[in-house]
């Protein structure tokens, strides 16, 4: 059972606000992921889409295409629909080696947006998460299917975001549904990941690290503002810059003998904060905490 560091490009060129590095070159970015000692990447909106053209870019510096962010829209459409429309992402992800498909339900989702607080986030019945769930259900047999794990992504602003949110997501997917485990989105939305690690580790199938600064997050998108406002005032961070006690979380990865990736991923300001500084700080903090908690990282081939 091994572990492998990745990380996000987001702290170099954020997706959802392009305002945020957007006009730092890709290689540039690979550049910086590659020397602080990440063995891989997920998928960024500046990536090339072609999967030859992506595989050699990656190889240039020698990492490896972790996945990538899936937003889907099982709300609105049937799962036949979304496994239809997935076919573009899964196509490169399977192209490119990944085992892991990083999805979240984003139709109704507000996270996107700047100028709608946070505290105005979607909920669901019970009746939207027994449709739900089945049709996620059934899009996670799909994607098994074809050699990928589905991760699904608990987030702040979307109908997955506090403990009953999980608890209620848990009871209506089928075991075949696994989750990626967000530190971040954990804390700042009412769940405890500790908790998450302890009773559904079979479901664990894919680890994001992220710090949070609990003070801003309370001043900002915990009271009446939006969670990009959040974001762009400094709510998140990177692990042993927070209060997330990441000794605790590796050595509940190891209890349960979690295998796979632990991703780095820290949505900052990176004219604030300088995404190789800080990566080379996460890194840091999270080897340590799994070389203490007897975690084993995997040996390049």
């Amino acid at each position: 059972m091994t572990i492998t560091f990745g990380v996000s490009p987001i702290a170099w060129i954020n997706d959802d606000m392009p305002e945020l590095g957007g006009d730092t070159p890709l290689d540039s970015v690979l550049k910086d992921i590659a020397e602080v000692g990440f063995a891989g990447s997920e998928l960024g909106g500046a990536f090339p889409k072609d999967p030859a053209e992506l595989k050699a870019t990656l190889g240039r510096f020698d990492l490896e295409l972790v996945g990538g962010w899936y937003s889907c829209e099982l709300l609105t459409r049937d799962a036949e629909a979304e496994i239809a429309a997935l076919q573009g992402h899964l196509a490169l992800l399977r192209a490119l080696g990944s085992r892991v498909f990083v999805i979240a339900e984003t139709s109704n989702a507000i996270h996107g947006q700047r100028d709608v607080p946070l505290k105005t986030r979607p909920h669901l019945d019970e009746a939207g998460w027994v449709q739900f769930g089945a049709r996620l259900s059934a899009v996670a047999d799909y994607v098994g299917a074809q050699g990928l794990n589905l991760a699904y992504h608990y987030h702040l602003g979307t109908v997955v975001q506090d403990a009953d949110d999980l608890n209620n997501f848990f009871r209506h997917t089928r075991p075949n549904v696994g989750v990626t485990l967000d530190t971040g989105h954990a804390v700042l939305g009412g769940i405890d990941p500790h908790k998450v690690i302890a009773e559904h580790p079979e479901r664990i199938v894919h680890v994001h690290c992220k710090d949070v600064r609990q003070a801003v997050f309370d001043a900002t998108a915990g009271k009446d503002d939006s969670f990009l406002n959040g974001v762009l005032a400094g709510m998140f961070t990177v692990p042993g810059d927070g209060s997330i006690d990441f000794d605790r979380i590796m050595t509940g990865l190891k209890a349960i003998r979690y295998s796979g990736w632990i991703i780095i991923e820290a949505e900052q300001d990176p004219a604030k904060a300088d995404p190789r500084t800080y990566a080379v700080l996460g890194l840091k903090k999270l080897k340590d905490a799994a070389r203490k908690a007897g975690l084993i990282e995997a040996v390049a081939a």
